[in-house]
């Protein structure tokens, strides 16, 4: 999330989010500006009181002060800046309860982006409380992708037989009455459809699961003897739990350290709001991505340390995404996309997420570490790892004293990356089961062998 990357209340919201009180955000970003001192990176923002002050300026001006007021049409901005708020610091409190109810009360003349916010916090910080609510706005919503988000927040609170096929003849009604004809309506409601059938297989690695493993891992993504770096993230389908990172050369050989074992480090593929990957601020969605270089953000809240760009399909040119000055096409077609996964598994749906979540409009989602403050998701499962706005991120941790990088996977992965040959090539991201568990390199190793 690179290209347009716009700091927000803890430095950690991107482009797709509205920004704060401005003079708030130069405050926080001038006190937690990240800096390199004798080749150890720093981030000010880390230390102990820096922290402290973000939140409590947090709490104070973009929750509280803004709930305060009244909510008008001239007002929905600010309550839709304390909802992103307080997902961004995980802030849960009961008084909260009464303003969510209030906006509620008035749910149907509001605007689509005061709708999609709120659904975005109640999936983020509410997932059981407000099933009523969503579901009259629901039954309600003619815009295609609220219409999804509440679906999947009623889904998500009860996966029964009985209930799915409940939503599902909401989901088919609507759909062709109000969304058929709409090439960006379809492809949300596809993926709704996709999350209703829930394919993925539970347990151990097995079936499916392991056939599509073992090709895309086994796979040379070469044009004839012209190898790519290839990057492949393998997550869970919960993404509360870290998923695991390896790394293929430009000689088809995987990166090993220093001691000859196969280069891994976890990553975190978890948005803030939890949502499915095809939808706005939704996890990272499965499926390749271009990868083009390196970058160094200007965000704060991803810090001094090198990051992996990243393109999706729809945010580049069909000859540059698939790496074929050759080809003639100007208009991208699933058809163009699947050119890259191998034979078998080409109509492996979930591995088309990339391509659906693009052309729906999500972008600039890249692979990063983090100085976002771990504290905010502590007792939360992926602790002290920090969730993103769908991008991919590593661990690293910061000094509460000086500020000084302490540990970063983040560097591994970049130097694996550049012994591998660089970032010219592809990142693949796969689920390959529903165990709840961190990933664990030992699982992945018997699907190496050719």
């Amino acid at each position: 999330m690179e290209k347009q990357i716009r700091v927000l209340i803890a430095m950690h919201y991107f482009v797709s989010m509205k920004l704060f009180a401005i003079s708030l955000i130069f405050t926080l970003v001038a006190s937690s500006t990240a800096v390199a001192q004798n080749d150890i990176p720093v981030f000010k923002g880390a230390v102990k009181t820096s922290r402290e002050r973000t939140y409590s300026n947090i709490v104070k001006n973009s929750i509280t002060k803004n709930l305060a007021l009244p909510l008008t049409d001239s007002t929905e901005e600010n309550w839709t800046d304390a909802f992103y708020a307080m997902e961004v610091i995980n802030y849960k409190q009961s008084w909260v309860n009464d303003k969510i109810k209030t906006a509620f009360d008035s749910i149907e003349k509001r605007s689509e982006e005061f709708q999609r916010a709120l659904m975005e916090l109640l999936y983020t910080n509410y997932p059981f409380q407000f099933k009523d609510n969503v579901d009259k706005l629901f039954l309600v919503t003619v815009n295609a992708k609220i219409f999804a988000m509440c679906g999947e927040y009623l889904l998500r609170i009860d996966r029964s037989k009985t209930n799915r096929a409940k939503i599902t003849a909401v989901v088919q009604a609507k759909s062709n009455k109000y969304f058929k004809n709409d090439e960006k309506s379809s492809y949300i409601i596809a993926e709704l459809y996709s999350s209703l059938m829930g394919s993925i297989e539970p347990g151990n690695i097995k079936g499916k699961a392991a056939v599509n493993l073992k090709v895309l891992l086994n796979t040379s993504f070469s044009k004839g003897n012209t190898f790519n770096t290839i990057v492949y993230s393998i997550q869970r389908r919960n993404r509360n739990y870290p998923g695991i990172v390896i790394v293929k050369d430009t000689g088809n050989n995987f990166v090993t350290d220093q001691d000859g074992k196969l280069f891994a480090v976890p990553q975190l593929a978890r948005s803030v709001t939890n949502l499915p990957g095809y939808l706005t601020n939704g996890n990272t969605p499965q499926g390749i991505f271009r990868m083009n270089g390196f970058g160094v953000s200007k965000s704060a809240a991803i810090g001094p340390t090198e990051n992996i760009q990243l393109t999706m399909p729809w945010e580049a040119s069909i000859q540059f995404f698939l790496k074929d000055s050759t080809i003639k096409d100007t208009i991208w077609t699933s058809a163009l996309y699947q050119r890259l996964l191998p034979k078998q598994i080409k109509d492996y749906f979930p591995l088309l997420q990339a391509y659906y979540a693009s052309a729906i409009g999500r972008t600039e989602i890249i692979a990063h570490g983090t100085t976002v403050d771990p504290g905010f998701y502590q007792g939360e499962i992926y602790y002290p790892y920090t969730p993103t706005q769908g991008c991919l991120c590593t661990k690293e941790i910061w000094s509460d004293e000086d500020g000084k990088r302490m540990i970063s996977d983040q560097q591994k992965l970049v130097d694996a990356v550049k012994k591998a040959g660089g970032a010219d090539g592809y990142l693949i991201v796969i689920e390959i089961d529903d165990q709840q568990k961190p990933v664990d390199i030992n699982e992945i190793l018997p699907y190496l062998k050719k």
